[in-house]
């Protein structure tokens, strides 16, 4: 296909073929698929990432009460139903719905329920690390427990941990953590969550997508610096910049399956690259994102951050810059 007639695609379930086919039952109510797709994944990352995107789905609906009902000694459609209540109560959350307290403290004893039937499982205390950030204030002694290290702050570090000894480096919950660094009334929060990225990659493993964090980071800085709005931005191109671009590209990127990679994850390392003017390393990264993209974090380099069209033209600009570069340099590139 000739590259000015490529049209990304955006979908939560990514490459992940077996959950977008689920996706569409969901929608229709249909809660089987579901049930028999979350008996078949047999590893946390995939368990934590099939149950985030299937939340967000069936949030809407009430397929996974009609499979409470039918099965309702299933440990799965407890911790659905606790993915579902938290989804519920930070949407309430973020529309300022007045309904939101109650919802919070419904999905919290949720959580606190598929905690005790699945010991095991990260999910329970993802979601409770999710529900943190409705707490601005951190009235909640566990929200404001001492940091692990210097330049931290106090916070959610015991649910943090919870998650991690059961599933050590879970994304989510990470991820979770950064948006209660966002939510907090006190603090320096662009500083602190550059702390706490640095602090969670310096620990990550080779091969952990928590090395790709401070991309999101540097992404948010600059979001809130309004750079596309500056005639000349050296943002994207400093040392620190390009180094933490390279730290995600050979010691996660190179080190795993694309395949089983957030989308997100794989769209903010593209754009770290291209910004880097490291187009042909870039260009490997747009390889592994086939036909799909996500709006974020392209959609913050246009003049209006909300028109996805805006977004899908910077992506694809990107795209073409990268791919042209390993052309030039003999790269082999397949579209």
């Amino acid at each position: 296909m000739p590259h000015d007639e490529f049209r990304p695609v955006y979908h939560p379930a990514g490459h992940d073929n077996e959950l977008r086919t689920v996706m569409q039952d969901l929608r229709t109510g249909r809660w089987l698929s579901m049930r028999n797709l979350l008996t078949t994944t047999t590893d946390w990352t995939r368990w934590t990432q099939r149950t985030q995107v299937l939340a967000a789905v069936a949030a809407g609906s009430d397929a996974v009460r009609a499979w409470r009902t039918e099965e309702p000694h299933s440990v799965a459609a407890t911790v659905m139903h606790c993915r579902i209540v938290v989804e519920r109560a930070l949407r309430a959350h973020r529309e300022g719905h007045q309904r939101t307290r109650e919802l919070w403290h419904e999905a919290w004893e949720a959580c606190r329920i598929a905690a005790h039937h699945a010991p095991e499982d990260p999910v329970p205390w993802v979601c409770l690390l999710a529900l943190s950030q409705l707490d601005e204030d951190q009235r909640l002694d566990e929200h404001r427990m001492a940091p692990p290290g210097p330049m931290l702050f106090p916070g959610p570090w015991g649910l943090l941990a919870q998650a991690d000894k059961r599933d050590p480096h879970n994304r989510e919950a990470y991820h979770r953590m950064l948006q209660f660094v966002y939510a907090r009334r006190t603090g320096g929060h662009l500083s602190e969550a550059v702390n706490f990225v640095q602090w969670a990659a310096s620990s990550a493993p080779v091969g952990s997508s928590l090395l790709a964090l401070p991309l999101y980071v540097r992404v948010e800085r600059y979001r809130r610096g309004k750079g596309n709005e500056k005639a000349l931005d050296l943002h994207w191109v400093t040392d620190d910049a390009a180094r933490d671009a390279r730290r995600a590209l050979h010691l996660w990127f190179d080190n795993v399956s694309p395949a089983g990679c957030s989308l997100l994850d794989l769209d903010h390392l593209a754009h770290a690259l291209w910004g880097a003017h490291q187009f042909t390393d870039g260009a490997r990264v747009f390889e592994a994102l086939g036909p799909y993209y996500t709006t974020l974090p392209w959609a913050y380099r246009t003049r209006s951050p909300g028109d996805a069209s805006l977004a899908e033209e910077m992506f694809l600009r990107a795209r073409s810059r990268c791919l042209a570069a390993a052309r030039d340099a003999g790269v082999g590139w397949r579209d």
